[in-house]
C-alpha cells in the first residue's frame, strides 16, 4: 500500500474540529455532534421505510402483528411510496434551482447586474433547442432561450429537450419503458398524486415514477441549472485554489458563502473586491476581505474564480466556531437552522437571502436579480462593519490548507485530453483520447463520486478512502458536491502531490495532461455534467452507457436531492453504489427491484443500485463491476 502521510488525513481534520468544539464550549454553543447523540437511536420504522403518514387515519406502522395499514396497503406499497416521495422532493429542489437560474438569464442585460459571459455556449444550446440565432442580439437570444427553458417546467406535451443528448440506445430504452421525462413540474406533481391516499400502491409503478421524475431533474432542471450558470457566469476552466478550514484569515474580514445558487455568491464575490469595501475593511482594522465557501456554493465560486473552499456540509458550523467569521451568507439547501443560535454565541452575522430558506435567528436580506448588486453590497458592508465586534480571545483557525485544481467542466476535460492527443481541437473536441486510455488499460475505468456527508459515516472518511483505493487501481475519480470538497481538503486535487498515489497508468495520464487524478466537476447540480460526459463517451465509442466501465457512487449521501440524483444516474445507465442504506429495508420486494440483476431497475434501464455500508467492501465491489464491464467488452 502507498504512504498517504503527506496528505491531510481524516484524523487531522477531526483534531481540528475537536479544537473548534472546545472553542464552542467556551460560549455554550451547540453542535451537530451533540445533536446526533441526542437523536440516536433513530426511529426503526423510519429507517426501514415502514411508517405511513399520508392520511389522518394513521400514522400506520407495519409490524408482524399489523402487516397492513388501515387502508390495507402492505409494506411494499408503503416503502415504495415513501421512496418516491423522497425522490420527488429532491427533483423539485434541484429543479427549482435550475428555474431560478433561468429567471436570472431572462433578466440578464449588458448594463445590468448579470451579463452573458459565455455567448458561444448560449448559441450552441439555442441551436440544439431549435431556436433561430442568426442576426439576433445576444441578450434578445438569451431572453428567448430562457423562456423556452422555463417552458420545460410546465409544457403540456413532449419530453425534456436535453434528452436528445442521450445516445439513441438509451433514448429508445426509456421510450419503451415509458420513462422519458415530460414537464418537470408534471413529474413532481404526478409523484405526489400517485402517493396520495387511495392511489398507487404497486411498487413497480411507484419506482418507475421515481425514475421518470428524477430523469426530469438530471436531464432537465439540474442540467439547465448547470448549463445556464455557465452561460451567465462562465464555463469553468481549470483554476488553482486552496481548501480546508485554514483558508480563513485571522487579519481579514471573513465572509462565508453557503448554499447552492451562484446568483447570490457571484455578486458577493464581486462586491468583496470593490475598492470602496476594501477601504472600509481597512478602516475597520482589517487588512482586506476574504471570501470563502461552504457546500456547493463554494464549488460554484471556486471553479469560476478560485475562491478558497473552507469545507463541506458537516463543516458549516466549523467556520463560525473559528470565532473569525464576520458573516455566513446563505441562499438555499443544506443549511443548518442551527447556524442561527450558533452565530449568536459569537459575533457572526447569519444572513439568509431567499424566501425559500428563511430561518430563525437570522438577518433576512431579500435577494432578487433586480436589486442583486445593491443587496450584495449591503451584505458585504454588514460583514465588514462587523469586524470590529470580533472577540480576539475566541479566534481559533486551525492551520490546515491544501492545494486544489478545480473547474473541470466537460468542455475543459475534453480540451485538456484532446489537446494532448491532437494539435487542433474543434469547437467541442472528442472524448476519444479518454476512451483510448480506457480501452488500452492505462486507465481501468472511471467512478463518478458524489454526494453529501452523513453523520452515520465518519465525515469524509468514505469519500477519501474510496478515492485512495480507486486511484491505486488506475481508476480516475470524477467528483462533485461535498465529495469534491472532501478530496480538496485531503489534497487529492493537488496535481503535484496526488498523482504520486496513483497506479502507474493513471499517473502517466496525469503527468502527460497535467491534471490531478481526482477531477472536480462542480456542485451537486453539476452531476448533470457527468451524465453529459457519459453520453459523449457512449456516442464516441458506440458502446451503450450501461456497458461502459464507469459507475456512480454516493458513499455518504443524506438528502432527498441525493435520492433523485441516484435515480437519474441509474436511469441514465450507470450502476450506482451507496454507502448509506435508503429507507427501504422494510420491503424485500422494493429492495430487490432497486438492486437485483434480474428485475426492476436492471430490466428497465440496464443499471441498478448496490448498497454496502462497509466502505472497503464497497470499493472492492465497484472495482469488480468495472473489471466485469471491461471483460464483457473484451478490453
Amino acid at each position: 500500500m502507498k504512504d498517504w502521510a503527506t496528505l491531510t488525513t481524516v484524523e487531522e481534520m477531526e483534531a481540528a474540529t475537536n479544537s473548534l468544539l472546545e472553542n464552542g464550549k467556551k460560549v455554550g454553543a451547540d453542535s451537530w455532534q451533540q445533536r446526533v447523540k441526542n437523536q440516536t437511536p433513530h426511529c426503526g420504522f423510519g429507517e426501514k421505510g415502514t411508517c405511513c403518514r399520508i392520511c389522518a387515519m394513521g400514522p400506520c406502522r407495519i409490524t408482524p402483528k399489523s402487516p397492513r395499514g388501515i387502508c390495507g396497503c402492505d409494506v411494499h406499497g408503503i416503502v415504495a411510496r415513501n421512496f418516491l416521495r423522497f425522490s420527488a422532493s429532491g427533483t423539485a429542489t434541484h429543479s427549482d434551482h435550475g428555474r431560478e437560474i433561468m429567471h436570472t438569464l431572462h433578466d440578464a442585460s449588458p448594463d445590468g447586474f448579470y451579463q452573458v459571459k459565455d455567448p458561444e455556449k448560449l448559441i450552441r444550446i439555442a441551436k440544439e433547442w431549435g431556436v433561430e440565432t442568426e442576426g439576433k442580439d445576444i441578450y434578445d437570444l438569451a431572453h428567448e432561450v430562457a423562456e423556452v427553458g422555463l417552458m420545460e417546467y410546465g409544457k403540456p406535451f413532449g419530453y425534456q429537450k436535453f434528452m436528445s443528448r442521450l445516445p439513441e440506445h438509451t433514448q429508445k430504452l426509456l421510450e419503451e419503458q415509458e420513462l422519458m421525462p415530460r414537464a418537470i413540474d408534471r413529474e413532481v406533481s404526478q409523484s405526489l398524486h400517485m402517493t396520495h391516499m387511495g392511489c398507487s400502491s404497486l411498487p413497480e409503478a411507484l419506482l418507475q415514477q421515481a425514475l421518470r421524475s428524477a430523469m426530469s431533474d438530471g436531464w432537465g432542471g439540474s442540467m439547465m441549472g448547470t448549463e445556464f450558470s455557465d452561460v451567465l457566469f462562465g464555463t469553468p476552466k481549470p483554476v488553482d485554489t486552496t481548501a480546508n478550514i485554514g483558508v480563513m484569515e485571522e487579519d481579514m474580514v471573513n465572509i462565508i458563502v453557503h448554499g447552492h445558487d451562484p446568483s447570490l455568491s457571484e455578486m458577493v464575490v464581486h462586491y468583496a473586491q470593490d475598492p470602496e469595501m476594501i477601504a472600509l475593511a481597512k478602516e475597520m482594522g482589517a487588512k482586506g476581505i476574504n471570501v470563502a465557501g461552504v457546500c456547493c456554493t463554494s464549488n460554484e465560486v471556486a471553479m469560476r474564480h478560485g475562491i478558497p473552499m473552507a469545507g463541506n456540509f458537516l463543516n458549516q458550523e466549523n467556520v463560525v466556531l473559528t470565532g473569525a467569521c464576520e458573516a455566513i451568507v446563505v441562499d438555499v439547501q443544506c443549511i443548518f437552522p442551527a447556524l442561527g443560535p450558533l452565530s449568536k454565541c459569537f459575533h457572526t452575522k447569519f444572513i439568509t437571502t431567499s424566501p425559500v430558506a428563511q430561518m430563525p435567528d437570522s438577518e433576512f436580506v431579500r435577494f432578487t436579480t433586480g436589486d442583486a448588486g445593491v443587496k450584495a453590497k449591503e451584505i458585504v458592508e454588514m460583514a465588514v462593519r462587523n469586524f470590529k465586534n470580533r472577540k480576539p480571545e475566541l479566534v481559533n483557525i486551525p492551520k490546515q490548507v491544501s492545494k486544489a485544481r478545480v473547474g473541470y467542466s466537460v468542455e475543459a476535460i475534453v480540451k485538456v485530453l484532446d489537446g494532448v492527443a491532437n494539435s487542433q481541437v474543434d469547437e467541442f473536441g472528442t472524448t476519444k483520447p479518454l476512451l483510448d486510455c480506457i480501452t488500452s488499460g492505462v486507465i481501468r475505468g472511471a467512478v463518478a463520486l458524489v454526494g453529501c456527508n452523513n453523520p452515520k459515516v465518519r465525515p469524509d472518511s468514505a469519500h477519501i478512502a474510496l478515492m485512495k483505493k480507486l486511484l491505486e487501481n488506475d481508476i480516475v475519480c470524477i467528483v462533485s458536491g461535498c465529495s469534491a470538497q472532501a478530496a480538496a481538503k485531503a489534497g487529492l486535487m493537488d496535481p503535484v502531490q496526488a498523482k504520486e498515489y496513483c497506479g502507474d497508468g493513471l499517473k502517466r495520464v496525469c503527468e502527460l495532461a497535467d491534471i490531478p487524478p481526482v477531477l472536480h466537476m462542480g456542485s451537486c447540480v453539476d452531476i448533470s455534467r457527468m451524465m453529459v460526459l457519459a453520453a459523449e463517451l457512449s456516442k464516441d465509442s458506440g458502446i451503450p452507457i450501461s456497458k461502459l466501465p464507469v459507475v456512480g457512487c454516493a458513499p455518504e449521501w443524506m438528502s432527498e436531492k441525493a435520492v433523485s440524483i441516484g435515480n437519474y444516474v441509474v436511469g441514465t445507465g450507470l450502476d450506482t453504489f451507496l454507502g448509506v442504506e435508503p429507507f427501504i429495508s422494510g420491503s424485500e420486494r422494493v429492495a430487490s427491484l432497486l438492486t437485483s440483476d434480474d428485475e426492476g431497475y436492471k430490466k428497465w434501464v440496464e443499471a441498478n443500485f448496490t448498497v454496502e455500508k462497509d466502505i472497503d467492501k464497497l470499493g472492492d465491489l465497484m472495482i469488480q463491476r468495472i473489471e466485469d464491464k471491461r471483460a464483457a467488452l473484451g478490453i
